[in-house]
């Protein structure tokens, strides 16, 4: 890629550096759940406003999303996501504030692009609420608003480690509800049928079933509701389940399995039971596209960044994603970048390490790789076309 495109790329994340640190701690300082996240997308959108993008609020019905765009004309179309939402308890334990200011450093690197002349197209950021309901994306999926806007996209992570080729799960959310017969727990409690204890011979059946599963799948869930008192029969009971999988073919075969083993313990109570699974559909697997990942690797070795090897990496199982729907439907690529912390995502040490000052370096670093990836794509033709190849290969296995 030639050194004018590099040059502006790097001079102008620089220059947004400060601003897009104070944003970044605005929103870690503010933590927010799934479609929950107002001052967080009301402070992205009104930044990237002021910086000259059009933006849509509230896009697709969603009430915390948006869309940011701006264009010099036809040609290539590259997409971007900012992510904002937070965790229960924990705030921002999976570092999305630091998720939010990478999307915006790219789209503003690639406007000032386009700007310039230096690029020929379109840069869309896309703000995405409730990542850890497995929500925004998958609706913008649905929507067909990524398919239109994008010929590819790129996201980054932050992680404990730089990882490119872990794997991000298939996952998708169940709701179980048991329904019995209320009785008086001591007086008479035959004439009941116990709700809970058939949740419980559910959670026992796919307790047993984890032995018999792939090693690589996951089952794991909370009670919501076990009952009102301990000497009334429970006659309804709930719990909340996930199940992931490598893929999302493997998913649907684990989907099927889970099923089995919570219907068998409302057969043995007498419960009736009823499943109710994502309304927006399962969240697929992230598919890395090699071309678009390899040229972000590349990148990030210029910066002095190294990596294990692919087959190494291959063997992580990180957590999920509702990027992966993007993933299927678009080349896509998701790259995990260290922030300097050993702790795991989704903890209390990972919340303290997102708001640090390496991590915002860090972030800074993957950012300007990130965007000089999606330069490099649109300017040469060549790996455009390994991109879309490499996608449709992956569609068709």
């Amino acid at each position: 890629m030639n050194k004018p495109v590099e040059k502006v790329i790097d001079d102008t994340i620089a220059e947004l550096s400060a601003e897009l640190r104070k944003i970044s701690l605005q929103i870690h300082a503010n933590p927010e759940l799934g479609n929950h996240e107002y001052k967080a997308s009301a402070l992205l959108a009104d930044y990237l406003e002021s910086k000259g993008m059009d933006v849509t609020r509230h896009a697709d019905g969603m009430e915390t999303a948006f869309i940011a765009e701006y264009s010099n004309g036809s040609g290539r179309r590259v997409g971007f996501c900012s992510e904002y939402d937070a965790l229960p308890g924990i705030g921002h334990g999976c570092g999305h504030n630091l998720i939010a200011i990478s999307g915006v450093a790219c789209a503003l690197a690639i406007k000032a692009l386009l700007e310039r002349k230096l690029l020929q197209g379109t840069v869309v950021l896309f703000g995405t609420p409730a990542e850890e309901e497995m929500g925004g994306k998958k609706i913008f999926v649905k929507k067909e608003e990524v398919q239109k806007r994008n010929d590819f996209n790129l996201m980054l992570h932050p992680y404990p480690g730089d990882v490119m080729y872990c794997n991000m799960l298939a996952v998708d959310t169940a709701n179980v509800e048991f329904f019995g017969k209320a009785a008086h727990a001591g007086m008479a409690p035959w004439k009941g049928i116990n709700a809970l204890d058939a949740l419980m011979q559910a959670w026992d059946n796919l307790a047993m079933f984890r032995q018999q599963t792939l090693p690589t799948n996951r089952i794991h869930g909370i009670i919501k509701d076990g009952g009102k008192r301990p000497n009334v029969i429970p006659d309804y009971a709930s719990a909340q389940f996930l199940c992931r999988s490598l893929t999302r073919n493997q998913l649907v075969e684990l989907k099927a399995k889970f099923e089995n083993c919570v219907r068998a313990a409302a057969v043995a109570t007498k419960a009736e039971c009823k499943i109710t699974w994502d309304e927006n559909g399962m969240t697929e697997d992230v598919f890395m596209n090699e071309p678009l990942t390899e040229t972000f690797k590349h990148f990030m070795g210029q910066e002095g960044v190294e990596y294990k090897p692919r087959a190494e990496e291959e063997k992580i199982s990180s957590g999920s994603s509702d990027y992966g729907a993007i993933s299927y439907v678009i080349p896509a690529s998701h790259p995990h970048f260290g922030i300097g912390t050993r702790a795991a995502n989704h903890t209390v040490e990972f919340t303290n390490a997102a708001a640090t000052e390496y991590a915002h370096t860090c972030t800074i670093r993957a950012s300007r790789c990130a965007a000089k990836t999606a330069a490099a794509v649109m300017l040469d033709q060549d790996l455009y076309t390994a991109v879309q190849a490499d996608f449709r290969k992956g569609k068709s296995q």
